[in-house]
């Protein structure tokens, strides 16, 4: 049985891309996972990697969806974004952290929100 958040988090994150993608963005993985965590989208724009953290919510009555990137989701993603730019040898790149905040009401179209350079990675 599919678990419902979870088919709303993909239809978010797929909805994020398209978006970022429509502004420029190249796609360079999705729900790329690593030893220390995943990492939902890593996109370039120009000549930047960027992590791309996406929140999906049906509504906003609870929190807005960027609200859950707190600091233990910064920390985790940092440590991942780390993990993808060593391996990936990409470590002359400049990158950057994004969240995309994606609202799917059942009444409604979607409403997505970019966040660019959201917040600086912290891994301690």
């Amino acid at each position: 049985m599919d678990d419902p958040r979870h088919k709303l988090g993909q239809e978010g994150e797929r909805l994020a891309e398209r978006f970022l993608r429509k502004n420029g963005y190249k796609t360079l993985a999705r729900r790329f996972n690593t030893p220390v965590g995943e990492i939902d989208l890593v996109m370039r724009d120009r000549q930047t990697i960027v992590f791309v953290e996406v929140k999906t919510r049906s509504d906003r009555t609870v929190a807005e969806p960027q609200d859950a990137v707190g600091a233990v989701k910064q920390r985790k993603l940092a440590r991942a974004a780390g993990w993808f730019i060593h391996h990936k040898r990409f470590d002359h790149k400049p990158c950057r952290f994004d969240v995309v905040a994606v609202v799917i009401p059942g009444d409604g179209p979607a409403q997505i929100e970019h966040f660019p350079d959201a917040f600086l990675p912290q891994t301690g």
